[in-house]
Protein backbone atom coordinates (compact mmCIF):
# COMPACT_ATOMS: atom_id res chain seq x y z
CA UNK A 1 0.00 0.00 0.00
CA UNK A 2 1.14 3.29 -0.67
CA UNK A 3 -1.70 5.39 -0.79
CA UNK A 4 -4.68 6.19 1.40
CA UNK A 5 -7.49 8.62 0.30
CA UNK A 6 -9.59 10.35 2.42
CA UNK A 7 -12.29 12.85 1.92
CA UNK A 8 -11.26 12.94 -1.93
CA UNK A 9 -8.01 13.76 -0.83
CA UNK A 10 -4.81 11.28 -1.77
CA UNK A 11 -1.88 10.95 0.69
CA UNK A 12 1.22 9.20 -0.63
CA UNK A 13 2.39 6.30 2.08
CA UNK A 14 5.88 4.53 2.37
CA UNK A 15 5.85 1.11 4.60
CA UNK A 16 8.99 -0.38 5.35
CA UNK A 17 9.52 -4.10 7.78
CA UNK A 18 7.57 -7.33 8.77
CA UNK A 19 4.01 -6.26 9.24
CA UNK A 20 3.91 -7.90 12.45
CA UNK A 21 6.93 -5.00 13.75
CA UNK A 22 6.71 -2.53 15.92
CA UNK A 23 5.35 0.41 14.62
CA UNK A 24 6.81 3.25 14.40
CA UNK A 25 4.89 6.52 12.20
CA UNK A 26 6.93 9.53 11.17
CA UNK A 27 5.59 13.02 9.93
CA UNK A 28 7.58 15.69 8.84
CA UNK A 29 7.80 19.73 8.82
CA UNK A 30 6.57 22.05 6.63
CA UNK A 31 8.12 22.55 3.52
CA UNK A 32 9.64 18.57 3.55
CA UNK A 33 8.19 15.56 2.53
CA UNK A 34 8.91 11.97 3.78
CA UNK A 35 12.30 11.81 2.65
CA UNK A 36 13.22 14.11 5.23
CA UNK A 37 13.47 10.82 7.24
CA UNK A 38 15.73 8.96 5.06
CA UNK A 39 18.76 9.59 6.73
CA UNK A 40 18.02 8.17 10.26
CA UNK A 41 16.74 5.03 8.83
CA UNK A 42 20.46 3.12 8.48
CA UNK A 43 20.47 3.77 12.28
CA UNK A 44 17.13 2.13 13.28
CA UNK A 45 16.93 -1.04 15.00
CA UNK A 46 15.55 -3.82 12.93
CA UNK A 47 12.31 -5.53 13.87
CA UNK A 48 10.23 -2.27 12.93
CA UNK A 49 7.26 -1.22 11.17
CA UNK A 50 8.05 2.19 9.69
CA UNK A 51 5.07 4.36 8.44
CA UNK A 52 6.07 7.45 6.62
CA UNK A 53 4.03 9.90 4.32
CA UNK A 54 3.30 13.58 2.87
CA UNK A 55 1.41 15.40 4.64
CA UNK A 56 -1.36 17.40 2.37
CA UNK A 57 -0.05 19.79 -0.17
CA UNK A 58 3.26 18.80 0.18
CA UNK A 59 5.54 15.71 -1.68
CA UNK A 60 3.62 12.99 -3.52
CA UNK A 61 0.49 13.83 -1.83
CA UNK A 62 -2.64 15.72 -2.99
CA UNK A 63 -2.59 19.68 -3.27
CA UNK A 64 -6.35 20.56 -2.06
CA UNK A 65 -7.08 24.45 -2.26
CA UNK A 66 -6.39 25.77 1.22
CA UNK A 67 -6.48 27.07 3.71
CA UNK A 68 -5.88 23.60 6.12
CA UNK A 69 -6.41 23.18 9.32
CA UNK A 70 -4.64 21.55 12.03
CA UNK A 71 -7.67 19.17 12.38
CA UNK A 72 -7.99 18.31 8.32
CA UNK A 73 -3.91 17.39 9.29
CA UNK A 74 -4.43 15.48 11.92
CA UNK A 75 -7.37 13.70 10.33
CA UNK A 76 -5.31 13.20 8.01
CA UNK A 77 -2.61 11.26 9.90
CA UNK A 78 -5.61 8.99 11.29
CA UNK A 79 -6.35 8.07 8.02
CA UNK A 80 -3.26 6.64 7.15
CA UNK A 81 -2.67 5.05 10.56
CA UNK A 82 -5.88 3.13 9.73
CA UNK A 83 -5.16 2.61 6.47
CA UNK A 84 -1.41 1.23 7.64
CA UNK A 85 -3.71 -1.06 10.38
CA UNK A 86 -1.70 0.75 13.23
CA UNK A 87 -1.94 0.21 16.97
CA UNK A 88 -0.17 1.54 19.91
CA UNK A 89 2.51 2.82 17.78
CA UNK A 90 5.33 5.12 18.91
CA UNK A 91 4.95 8.70 16.37
CA UNK A 92 7.81 10.05 16.12
CA UNK A 93 6.34 14.42 14.82
CA UNK A 94 8.43 17.10 13.89
CA UNK A 95 7.80 20.75 13.76
CA UNK A 96 4.53 20.55 12.35
CA UNK A 97 4.48 16.86 12.58
CA UNK A 98 4.76 17.05 16.08
CA UNK A 99 1.58 19.37 16.16
CA UNK A 100 -0.13 16.62 14.16
CA UNK A 101 0.90 13.87 17.01
CA UNK A 102 -0.19 16.10 19.67
CA UNK A 103 -3.51 16.36 18.26
CA UNK A 104 -3.81 12.49 17.20
CA UNK A 105 -2.82 11.41 20.66
CA UNK A 106 -6.18 13.45 21.94
CA UNK A 107 -7.97 12.37 19.24
CA UNK A 108 -6.94 8.45 18.84
CA UNK A 109 -5.17 7.70 21.85
CA UNK A 110 -5.62 3.84 20.97
CA UNK A 111 -3.38 4.32 17.87
CA UNK A 112 -0.34 5.93 20.44
CA UNK A 113 1.89 4.25 22.66
CA UNK A 114 4.04 6.93 23.06
CA UNK A 115 5.74 10.17 21.64
CA UNK A 116 8.03 11.36 20.13
CA UNK A 117 8.12 15.32 20.13
CA UNK A 118 11.22 17.00 18.18
CA UNK A 119 11.70 20.44 17.30
CA UNK A 120 7.97 21.36 17.84
CA UNK A 121 5.60 22.85 20.12
CA UNK A 122 1.78 23.55 21.84
CA UNK A 123 1.95 26.45 19.83
CA UNK A 124 4.21 27.95 17.28
CA UNK A 125 4.51 31.33 16.25
CA UNK A 126 1.78 34.09 16.29
CA UNK A 127 -0.98 34.74 13.42
CA UNK A 128 0.82 37.90 12.05
CA UNK A 129 3.96 36.37 11.82
CA UNK A 130 2.09 33.23 9.90
CA UNK A 131 0.28 35.73 7.57
CA UNK A 132 3.41 37.76 6.99
CA UNK A 133 4.61 34.60 5.65
CA UNK A 134 1.80 33.72 3.66
CA UNK A 135 1.67 37.30 1.94
CA UNK A 136 5.39 36.97 1.09
CA UNK A 137 4.96 33.77 -0.80
CA UNK A 138 2.00 34.79 -2.06
CA UNK A 139 3.68 38.18 -3.63
CA UNK A 140 7.47 36.52 -4.53
CA UNK A 141 6.74 32.87 -4.25
CA UNK A 142 8.47 30.27 -1.72
CA UNK A 143 12.17 30.77 -3.30
CA UNK A 144 12.19 34.25 -2.07
CA UNK A 145 12.32 32.78 1.59
CA UNK A 146 14.15 30.14 1.02
CA UNK A 147 17.27 31.28 2.32
CA UNK A 148 15.77 33.17 5.57
CA UNK A 149 14.05 29.48 6.00
CA UNK A 150 17.20 27.82 5.57
CA UNK A 151 18.95 30.11 8.19
CA UNK A 152 16.25 29.33 10.50
CA UNK A 153 16.17 25.16 10.12
CA UNK A 154 20.07 24.81 10.18
CA UNK A 155 23.09 25.10 12.38
CA UNK A 156 25.78 27.18 11.45
CA UNK A 157 28.14 24.09 10.64
CA UNK A 158 25.53 23.35 8.12
CA UNK A 159 23.74 26.00 6.51
CA UNK A 160 26.07 26.89 3.24
CA UNK A 161 27.18 23.29 3.32
CA UNK A 162 26.79 21.02 -0.20
CA UNK A 163 24.76 18.65 1.95
CA UNK A 164 22.10 21.92 2.62
CA UNK A 165 21.41 22.07 -1.22
CA UNK A 166 19.34 18.98 -1.39
CA UNK A 167 16.81 20.19 1.15
CA UNK A 168 16.58 23.65 0.10
CA UNK A 169 15.38 21.84 -3.55
CA UNK A 170 13.17 20.30 -1.91
CA UNK A 171 11.84 23.48 0.34
CA UNK A 172 11.42 24.76 -3.15
CA UNK A 173 9.49 21.90 -4.71
CA UNK A 174 7.30 21.90 -1.93
CA UNK A 175 3.62 23.47 -3.83
CA UNK A 176 3.32 26.72 -3.10
CA UNK A 177 -0.73 26.17 -2.22
CA UNK A 178 0.20 23.92 -0.32
CA UNK A 179 2.94 25.26 2.10
CA UNK A 180 0.57 28.32 2.66
CA UNK A 181 -2.43 25.92 3.63
CA UNK A 182 -0.12 24.64 6.26
CA UNK A 183 0.70 27.87 7.26
CA UNK A 184 -2.68 28.37 8.12
CA UNK A 185 -2.82 25.01 10.23
CA UNK A 186 -0.18 26.13 12.28
CA UNK A 187 -1.61 29.70 12.50
CA UNK A 188 -4.71 28.94 14.22
CA UNK A 189 -3.33 25.97 16.34
CA UNK A 190 -2.51 26.42 20.11
CA UNK A 191 -2.74 22.89 21.84
CA UNK A 192 -1.14 23.70 25.39
CA UNK A 193 -4.41 22.50 27.18
CA UNK A 194 -5.27 19.26 25.30
CA UNK A 195 -1.59 18.26 25.49
CA UNK A 196 -1.57 18.73 29.12
CA UNK A 197 -3.88 16.37 29.29
CA UNK A 198 -1.57 13.67 27.75
CA UNK A 199 -0.61 10.79 29.88
CA UNK A 200 1.65 9.12 27.41
CA UNK A 201 5.99 8.05 27.38
CA UNK A 202 6.86 11.02 25.23
CA UNK A 203 10.49 12.11 24.83
CA UNK A 204 11.39 15.62 23.50
CA UNK A 205 13.92 16.03 21.32
CA UNK A 206 15.69 19.73 20.31
CA UNK A 207 18.28 21.53 18.43
CA UNK A 208 20.66 24.15 20.26
CA UNK A 209 20.81 25.95 17.16
CA UNK A 210 17.02 25.95 15.99
CA UNK A 211 15.96 29.25 15.22
CA UNK A 212 12.12 27.34 14.05
CA UNK A 213 11.30 25.98 17.73
CA UNK A 214 14.13 27.33 20.06
CA UNK A 215 14.99 24.56 23.16
CA UNK A 216 13.18 26.58 25.41
CA UNK A 217 9.63 26.42 23.71
CA UNK A 218 10.31 22.73 22.87
CA UNK A 219 10.63 22.33 26.56
CA UNK A 220 8.12 24.09 27.43
CA UNK A 221 5.85 22.26 25.74
CA UNK A 222 7.30 19.04 26.74
CA UNK A 223 7.08 19.78 30.50
CA UNK A 224 3.31 19.76 29.91
CA UNK A 225 3.39 15.86 29.94
CA UNK A 226 4.22 14.27 33.06
CA UNK A 227 6.88 12.18 33.21
CA UNK A 228 8.35 13.41 30.24
CA UNK A 229 11.68 13.27 29.36
CA UNK A 230 13.64 15.90 26.88
CA UNK A 231 17.39 15.94 25.23
CA UNK A 232 19.11 18.94 23.61
CA UNK A 233 20.68 18.44 20.41
CA UNK A 234 24.46 20.45 20.45
CA UNK A 235 25.24 22.00 17.28
CA UNK A 236 21.98 21.17 15.61
CA UNK A 237 18.92 23.35 14.40
CA UNK A 238 15.19 22.48 13.43
CA UNK A 239 16.15 19.47 11.32
CA UNK A 240 18.42 17.61 13.61
CA UNK A 241 17.36 13.77 11.65
CA UNK A 242 19.25 15.80 8.90
CA UNK A 243 22.44 17.29 10.36
CA UNK A 244 23.19 14.43 12.98
CA UNK A 245 21.22 11.26 12.01
CA UNK A 246 23.07 8.77 14.13
CA UNK A 247 22.89 10.51 16.90
CA UNK A 248 19.14 11.74 16.33
CA UNK A 249 18.03 7.97 15.64
CA UNK A 250 20.71 6.68 18.90
CA UNK A 251 17.93 9.23 20.89
CA UNK A 252 14.68 7.36 19.56
CA UNK A 253 16.18 3.74 19.96
CA UNK A 254 16.98 4.63 23.46
CA UNK A 255 13.42 5.55 24.02
CA UNK A 256 12.82 2.28 22.21
CA UNK A 257 14.63 0.63 24.58
CA UNK A 258 13.27 2.56 27.80
CA UNK A 259 9.40 1.78 26.66
CA UNK A 260 9.99 -1.57 25.54
CA UNK A 261 8.38 -0.87 21.79
CA UNK A 262 9.84 -3.72 20.78
CA UNK A 263 9.16 -6.11 23.08
CA UNK A 264 5.83 -4.80 23.49
CA UNK A 265 4.69 -6.24 19.84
Amino acid sequence: MDKVTRSGVTLHMDIQGPEDGAPVVFANSLGTNLHMWDPILPFLPKGLRIIRYDKRGHGRSDVPNGPYTMGQLVGDAEAVCDAAQVKDAMFVGLSVGGMIAQGLAVKRPDLIRSLVLSNTAAKIGTPPLWQDRVDTITAKGLPALSDMIMRRWFSRDFYGSAAMSNWQTMLEATPQEGYIGVCHAIAGTDFFTPTSGLRVPTLGIAGAEDGATPPDLVRETIDLIPGSKFTLMRRAGHLPCVEAPEIYANHIYNFIEATGHLRHV
